[in-house]
């Protein structure tokens, strides 16, 4: 065998690796998560009770499938605050991401942009369980006693704005989890669309000026619309971290297992967090059904990270697909 058949075969290989690895992910899960699956079913998508049951009581069978008495599963809260913990993070951390991404390009001098460049890459390699540790001790106090008295007593007493008001507790719940996730995925954001927007060629941008348009118009018409798709695969990767992230939520959510938030600044729990939190005292369980259970909420994780990753390779297209804006409106 030629040196450039061994290069070509080993290619092949590891290009299929990956889809074998998600492949074999997937249906590891599927087939822990079937007993669970055929007792909780629907309910466990609409359902707010976490229960185990009692595991010293005698052994129930349902459909077939050994669990404990009592023993009820519902992920409603973990999804819900998921999602929430994850959209808040987005909505923060891309503008920001954006704009600093600019600011290091295109305003700071060279020397100088390479620095926070730098400390911005190294705020990305903070382990998680330091950013935890630091939200917990100090930024959701801060939160708590500072910003969400500030949110809570001026925003208007409407009812579609309830989910503002309300007590603003300790620190620990929905907006310090959701700011947290926010830290954490900037980094990764900025960093790839500093690198993006270094790649813009400089012609069309002075172009863009000659003809008279102010720096915001040139980023938003010009820069931004020639690295779109790019920015959005930004803002997934940051998503993807921001719904799997685990111990960092876990010590800042205050772990609410039983319902839905209902303002701001309510205790919650996301799917990870219930995952890392719970998964010991599921091992307890002799029939396996809690782990079953478990294997289900982390084949949920799996599926909204897919559904999600689907959308924005769909959305990359349509946006790499469109022309530049250059000169609309002059």
């Amino acid at each position: 065998m030629r040196n450039g058949d061994i290069i070509r075969w080993l290619g092949r290989v590891a290009a299929v690796l990956p889809a074998l690895a998600l492949a074999f992910i997937l249906a590891t899960l599927i087939v822990k998560a079937l007993p669970a699956m055929r007792i909780n079913g629907w309910h466990f998508f609409t359902g707010s009770a976490f229960n185990e049951g009692s595991f010293y009581g005698a052994t129930v069978k349902t459909n077939g499938v050994a669990h404990p008495p009592g023993a009820s599963y519902g992920a409603l809260p973990e999804i819900v605050g998921t999602l929430e913990t994850s959209a808040i993070a987005l909505i923060i951390a891309v503008p920001v991401s954006i704009g600093a991404a600019l600011v290091i390009v295109e305003r700071l001098p060279g020397k100088l942009g390479s620095v926070v460049g730098l400390f911005l890459e190294m705020l990305a390699g903070i382990p998680s369980v330091i950013v935890g540790l630091w939200g917990a001790f100090t930024f959701g106090p801060f939160i708590a006693h500072d910003i969400a008295p500030l949110i809570a007593n001026h925003v208007p007493d409407v009812p579609v704005l309830n989910f503002f008001r309300g007590p603003v507790g300790n620190g620990q719940g929905l907006l310090t989890s959701g700011l947290i996730l926010a830290i954490m995925i900037i980094p990764i954001i900025a960093a790839t669309a500093r690198d993006l927007i270094r790649q813009v060629p400089l012609l069309p941008r002075e172009g863009a000026v000659a003809l008279g348009m102010s720096d915001w118009e040139c980023a938003s018409k010009v820069t931004l619309p020639w690295v779109g798709s790019g920015i959005i695969g930004a803002a997934v990767l940051g998503l993807g971290r921001a719904l799997g992230e685990t111990i960092a939520v876990a010590m800042v959510c205050a772990v609410n297992l039983g319902s839905v938030t209902t303002n701001l600044y309510g205790a919650m729990t996301t799917i990870a967090a219930t995952i890392v939190t719970q998964l010991d005292g599921a091992f307890q369980d002799a029939t396996g059904f809690a782990l079953s259970s478990f294997a289900e909420l982390g084949l949920v994780l799996m599926v909204i990270t897919l559904v999600v990753n689907v959308f924005a390779r769909v959305l990359v297209r349509r946006v790499s697909g469109t022309a530049l804006p250059v000169g609309r409106g002059l």
